[in-house]
């Protein structure tokens, strides 16, 4: 079944331009939940996305919403479901599961690949970046490095985990095993970008790795990376 979360928040009512920069990965955001039926399939489509396509950036956003119907997901961030409900208010669709987002541009029902495949063809075509994104480890954490561009931006320090298999106890999904690819840990805005070149050093995110999205005051996503090497 789809559960459908509805709530809005304002977005900001600014524009921005891109220019075109070194090529990025597509940023394709998965909301769902550990207590949706609906939502494996859609959990095993980004599962291929994580483990066959380096021009994708496929991250999982487990919302809180369902924890309460029976089986509270150990990966749900109350940050995940306000950004579901963002983009639920830009797109007019309210907040359900599974939803993938790609590029902050296009919602889709995640279980449906034809479509979300066709969006991220659509997004890598159009192939634009505010700026170019590098992400490395440092010292005492990360070292991010924002290229010089047009238009402005927030950054985003987002720390996931590669694979998580759980037995669901409980819930619409009691008695499955899940494995799970990409799993957001934690996400938190760390600067405003206005064109010029910064450089950030953050402490390393809750998560085996990490990424960083640039994204415009309008929501669509200019600029992605992930950690060097991993």
């Amino acid at each position: 079944m789809f559960y459908r979360h509805l709530a809005a928040l304002a977005v900001l009512g600014l524009t921005a331009s891109a220019a075109s920069a070194a090529e990025r990965p597509v940023v394709v955001e998965l909301f769902t939940s550990q207590g949706c039926s609906s939502c494996p399939p859609a959990n095993a489509y980004l599962n291929e996305l994580a483990r066959s396509r380096a021009d994708v950036l496929p991250l999982a956003f487990h919302v809180t919403y369902w924890d309460r119907l029976g089986w509270k997901d150990p990966f749900s961030l109350a940050e995940a479901t306000s950004r579901q409900d963002v983009y639920g208010h830009r797109f007019g669709d309210g907040s359900y599961t599974p939803e993938i987002v790609v590029d902050g541009a296009s919602s889709h029902v995640g279980s449906h690949r034809e479509d979300v495949g066709a969006a991220i063809d659509a997004a890598k075509r159009r192939s634009t970046t505010a700026a170019s994104l590098h992400v490395a480890k440092a010292a005492d954490g990360v070292s991010i490095d924002v290229g010089a561009g047009e238009g402005r931006g927030r950054l985003l320090l987002i720390g996931f985990d590669h694979d998580h298999t759980t037995p669901i106890r409980r819930g619409e999904n009691g008695g499955r095993t899940l494995d799970e690819a990409n799993v957001v840990r934690s996400v938190r805005s760390i600067a405003d970008w206005r064109g010029s070149p910064l450089t950030l050093r953050e402490k390393f995110p809750e998560g085996e790795d990490v990424a960083v999205i640039l994204e415009a005051p309008d929501g669509r996503i200019v600029g992605a990376a992930r950690l060097s090497g991993s």
